[in-house]
């Protein structure tokens, strides 16, 4: 355990136990042998610390971020704010357009929730902007970005360290239909093959190491090569990919740095079980960052919907953290409303998962809203509910009789008291 998370264990621990309904012991014994990761790099000065890892509650994650369509630092602010008044855990600053070092800076000045990037955008975007091939750039550059964000407080990063030359050779190969869906697998995939070398996050993974002990920053391990569409699910480059990440975590814990897996994308329904399953144990019960996963590649404008299915199961066979899909998957930039409606669904997704798994929590939550249900306390309902204002509101026009508005004088709450 580097010293930066000890200290940070140490300040926070009973807070920890009681918020998670954990022993102290157990969250000393699953940080230590990796099964559970504490997001907080000491230069977020205001960060709240957060405990990721089953059994601690599961938590969800809201992607912000501009494009190189959209460039309004005010609306990200305003999405960071929607995100956290939504109860979002965590926060990633996905930017692409723009001043990016000006907005991840205010981003970590702004909020208290754990900040996560993906440092390979900076330098890519600078030779994007030059209308340069961003395969031209350099390893030290990206060492450089990588401890720059650690320097001003970055609290987790997605790198992409799997996607080797194999796996992408597999890619080629294969019969994907969609071949690489992340930006930043696509960007290392193009590198390699430009230059004709392994990917620079995997042969530079020590100095990775070393950045993210000194500052607690948690190495989120990259799904570079997750599935884009459903029938790519489970493929070679996959698992290529899943078996490396599961060593480099390995690697990472003897090294005094933590890590977690992402993945796994687009996965039909019934293959979630043993994808999460598989997952987990390849990767040595690492806490797993899931996007999704999405059942069906159909559902585009609705994939908030979609994702809260697959995360459902992915939550109640392993997953420990949740990433939320806004409306605009697939489409667009989300707005506020879509970073409010992803932030409830996956809030949905966990919840469900954990009424499942026997939570206490989430079990008396559902007792108490029950229990004010049985007595029309509209009030307590409210309060209970996941959204209270959605509930005020869509009672605004019938708020003074007791009965709902569907039911009125049939309620059968009333008709059968």
């Amino acid at each position: 355990m580097n010293t930066a998370l000890h200290n940070l264990l140490q300040n926070n621990l009973q807070d920890l136990a009681s918020q998670e309904g954990l022993d102290p012991e157990h969250i000393t014994s699953g940080i230590e042998d990796g099964s559970m990761v504490l997001l907080g790099n000491p230069a977020h000065s205001a960060c709240r610390p957060t405990l990721i890892g089953q059994p601690a509650r599961l938590k969800v994650n809201a992607n912000i971020g501009t494009s190189p369509f959209l460039q309004d630092p005010e609306l990200e602010m305003a999405k960071l704010r929607a995100a956290e008044q939504a109860g979002t855990h965590t926060v990633m600053d996905l930017s692409t357009g723009g001043d990016l070092d000006s907005i991840r800076k205010r981003m970590l000045q702004e909020t208290s929730l754990p900040l996560g990037t993906v440092p390979i955008y900076s330098v890519a975007q600078k030779y994007i902007l030059s209308q340069e091939d961003p395969a031209c750039m350099s390893v030290s550059e990206l060492m450089e970005e990588v401890s720059r964000q650690a320097e001003q407080g970055v609290d987790f990063m997605t790198l992409h360290c799997g996607v080797t030359r194999r796996a992408v050779a597999l890619a080629r190969e294969g019969n994907r239909r969609l071949g690489v869906v992340s930006r930043g697998g696509s960007l290392l995939a193009r590198w390699m093959e430009a230059n004709d070398a392994e990917n620079p996050l995997l042969t530079e993974f020590d100095t990775l190491l070393s950045i993210c002990e000194e500052y607690n920053v948690v190495l989120s391990l990259g799904d570079g090569l997750r599935p884009g569409a459903g029938e790519d699910a489970g493929d070679a480059a996959q698992w290529e990919e899943v078996i490396v990440l599961g060593q480099l975590a390995g690697r990472a814990r003897k090294n005094g740095a933590q890590a977690m897996i992402e993945g796994p994308g687009h996965v039909p329904l019934h293959l979630i079980q043993s994808q999460i399953q598989g997952m987990k144990t390849v990767c040595n019960n690492a806490p797993l960052y899931v996007l999704g996963p999405l059942p069906t590649d159909i559902a585009a404008g609705y994939d908030h919907i979609a994702g809260t299915v697959g995360a459902t199961l992915a939550a109640y066979y392993g997953a420990d953290f949740l990433c939320y899909l806004t409306p605009a998957e697939h489409l667009t930039l989300p707005n506020e409303n879509d970073v409010w409606q992803g932030v409830k669904a996956s809030l949905i997704a966990a919840h469900s998962a954990e009424i499942s798994l026997g939570r206490e929590e989430a079990l008396e939550r559902n007792r108490r809203v029950n229990q004010a249900r049985a007595e029309l306390d509209w009030s307590a309902i409210a309060v209970e509910c996941l959204d209270p204002r959605l509930v005020r509101k869509r009672r605004e026009g019938f708020a003074s009789r007791e009965e709902c508005a569907m039911c009125g004088e049939f309620c059968a709450v009333k008709l059968f008291s």
